[in-house]
């Protein structure tokens, strides 16, 4: 960093000390603090990197962009905070480690409301393609008591990588939700867990280019359990050994929620019964929900519809 001439620094100074002030007439003191830190880091970054008004420029063309290619389907900006790290450093900020609780992950993009019911054991594929997994596992709380009747949202990419949002035929297709059975248990069908890329014909895609950086997410399984008294989880299931683990474009892997697969011949005997045509897999994912309130970060439910 240059050396400021000490009547530059002061001028830099108390424009800062000026756009901080204006936001003092600001009746919520939590709008307040937030925008005054803002400004305030906003300002420090500006002034460490000696922005260029040329910069400044593509900057402004770039977050352009952003809200340009964001629909109803599509969130951009979703997708620039993950890729950024923001995403999943708010989650570790708002969901400390509490006893032996299941770890929360990012949310993503591809969450959409009014999923179908599939009910215990039921298939979530809807047709999408890829090779058919059992997934099973026990909701409990902390203290071990099973958690009966805890919604179970569940989504994922097909074994094409993409996500049914992403195609143009308004198919709705590996995803759907579920309730535990009085002891707390779940199962249902899906397929098995793929690696894939994240959106990037897009800014963020440019940006990723630009930082030679790859796309690409380790495979996965979203779950979003919510239950009564309990705080919400939104956490992922990752294969153990997938290629991407270490490189995740959005940085939501955590060792814990790390499993493993257990891949199965064809004519192997599925746990309900189901007649399989070639190999299946299977997953098992127990699942500890916090108390509400435990710890003391946010319990509030993530606002859904912001999710393409």
């Amino acid at each position: 960093m240059p050396e400021i001439p000490p009547e530059q620094e002061a001028r830099e100074s108390e424009l800062v000390e000026r756009v901080v002030a204006s936001f003092a007439g600001t009746p919520e003191p939590r709008t307040r603090e937030l925008v005054e830190s803002l400004t305030r880091h906003l300002h420090a970054f500006l002034r460490e990197t000696r922005l260029t008004e040329a910069e400044w420029r593509e900057a402004i063309g770039f977050l352009t962009a952003v809200g340009e290619i964001t629909d109803e389907r599509r969130q951009e900006f979703i997708l620039l905070s993950d890729v950024l790290g923001a995403s999943m450093q708010t989650i570790t900020i708002n969901n400390e480690a509490h006893a032996n609780a299941t770890e929360a992950t990012v949310f993503g993009p591809f969450f959409v409301e009014g999923s179908p019911h599939v009910g215990l054991g039921g298939d979530i594929s809807g047709g999408a393609p890829g090779e058919p997994c059992w997934v099973e596992g026990r909701v409990s709380d902390t203290s071990g008591a099973p958690v009966a009747g805890a919604l179970v949202e569940v989504w994922e990419a097909d074994s094409d990588g993409r996500y049914d949002v992403q195609y143009d035929d308004d198919r709705v297709a590996a995803r759907g939700h579920l309730h535990t059975d009085a002891d707390g248990r779940y199962r249902f069908w899906a397929v098995t867990p793929t690696p894939y890329p994240i959106p990037d014909d897009g800014p963020v895609g440019r940006l990723l280019r630009a930082t030679g950086r790859s796309p690409m997410r380790a495979a996965h399984l979203h779950l979003m359990v919510v239950a009564d008294g309990c705080r919400t989880l939104v956490t992922h299931v990752f294969p153990r050994g997938d290629a991407h683990l270490d490189a995740d474009s959005v940085f939501g892997v955590r060792d814990s929620l790390v499993v493993d697969v257990e891949h199965d011949l064809p004519g192997t005997e599925t746990p309900d019964g189901r007649e399989v045509v070639g190999p299946w897999s299977r997953i098992t994912f127990d699942v500890v929900l916090a108390l509400e309130g435990r710890p003391s970060g946010e319990t509030q439910q993530p606002e859904l519809g912001l999710d393409q």
